[in-house]
This record gives structure tokens, C-alpha cells and sequence, in this order.
């Protein structure tokens, strides 16, 4: 199992886009404890907050939803991801 999620911060008003073999409530807790470095975006607050996870059937599956989402660049298109399950859905056949 691997994720593709998304996590939010009401300070910054900003979405951050990951994916991980972790579950994302551990991702979260490394991102919170910044695991990954002072100098990463996610260290640039402290409220992130899962926002949308996508269940895959491996890594590579969640890091080009990553990318997709990523390429997307675009606030609407990740909120647009929990108001229409269908777009998840075609995410996940495009990329199996």
C-alpha cells in the first residue's frame, strides 16, 4: 500500500502534495516534527493538517499522482479532488 496525500495549512494558506509507503498520519507527525530539515516547505509552519489521501497500489502509482497533481498547479484542482470523487477515480485508472 502507498499514498499520495495532501496536507494544508491554514497559515500560509498553502497545500503541500506527497507520497509515501508510510501512513500519512506518520508523514504528518514527520512533517510536524521536521524530520526532513529546518530549510524544507513543510517546516515553514506548524498546522498542516491532512487534508486528501489517495490509496494506491504502490509508490509509483502515488508519485505520478503526485506529479499530476503537482503539474495541476492549481488550489481549485486539489479542492476540486474531494468535491468530485470521479477525478480521483480517473487518477487512479490513468496511472495503474
Amino acid at each position: 500500500m502507498a499514498y499520495c496525500y495532501i496536507l494544508h495549512s491554514n497559515s500560509l494558506n498553502r497545500y503541500y502534495t506527497g507520497s509515501t509507503v508510510l501512513s500519512p498520519e506518520e508523514r504528518l507527525k514527520r512533517h510536524q516534527e521536521k524530520y526532513y530539515g529546518t530549510r524544507k516547505f513543510t517546516a515553514k509552519a506548524n498546522d498542516w493538517k491532512i487534508f486528501f489521501v489517495i490509496e494506491c497500489v504502490s509508490i509509483e502509482q502515488a508519485k505520478r499522482i503526485e506529479s499530476h497533481i503537482k503539474r495541476m498547479k492549481s488550489k481549485k484542482y486539489i479542492e476540486n479532488l474531494v468535491k468530485f470523487p470521479q477525478i480521483t477515480q480517473r487518477l487512479l485508472e490513468k496511472y495503474k
